[in-house]
């Protein structure tokens, strides 16, 4: 579990496409206290730490993680929001977010609005139902508020300190982005097919 509070930016080093893709990521987290099989999210991505080294860790990515994901725009070199897993007694500072992507959302406007930025991004027709205006998303693993809802996009905002500790700041209109639907969205609308 995540709370999609990011809190480290790492970078894709290696890429070595074996039966399933494995990827080294650069990072600035003490590696001493991480031990292997740890969970780290990637982009809101769960994946197992296989190796490590003194600033960097690996991971394998299963085909199926691929095809369900953006890594498939992984590149060397390309920035990663990075949390590690949540400790019994940790803050819980954004939302319960699970590491297990539903989809890929595209982003397809950005207009500043003072120093934020409000972005409107694309969901797959599936998953839109589950966004509501003033609910969670993670988005490439950081957790947001959604503040409105039009059909299947949606808009966010990113404030600047968001901006400079993740990612973010380097977002561009037609970038593909991981999506988790709010975890509470998902059991509610399941109690309801059954109601």
């Amino acid at each position: 579990m995540f709370t999609g509070i990011i809190t480290d930016v790492g970078h894709v080093s290696e890429l070595d496409q074996r039966g399933d893709l494995r990827a080294r990521i650069t990072c600035g987290y003490d590696m001493n206290g991480v031990d292997m099989g740890a969970s780290i999210a990637c982009d809101g991505v769960c994946l197992t730490v296989v190796g490590k080294g003194d600033d960097w860790f690996d991971v394998d990515v299963s085909a199926e993680t691929v095809s369900k994901t953006n890594l498939t725009a992984w590149v060397q070199g390309k920035r990663l929001n990075l949390e590690r897993a949540l400790k019994v007694g940790d803050e819980l500072g954004g939302h319960i977010v699970s590491g297990h992507v539903d989809g890929v959302a595209q982003i397809v406007a950005m207009n500043d609005e003072g120093d934020s930025t409000r972005v409107t991004l694309e969901a797959p027709d599936a998953l839109a139902k589950f966004i509501a205006p003033k609910g969670s998303v993670s988005l490439n693993g950081t957790s947001l508020t959604v503040n409105e809802v039009d059909g299947n996009r949606f808009g966010i905002n990113f404030i600047p300190h968001t901006k400079t500790v993740t990612t973010w700041g380097d977002a561009a209109v037609g970038d593909a982005v991981n999506l988790e639907i709010d975890t509470l969205a998902r059991y509610v609308a399941r109690l309801q097919e059954w109601g």
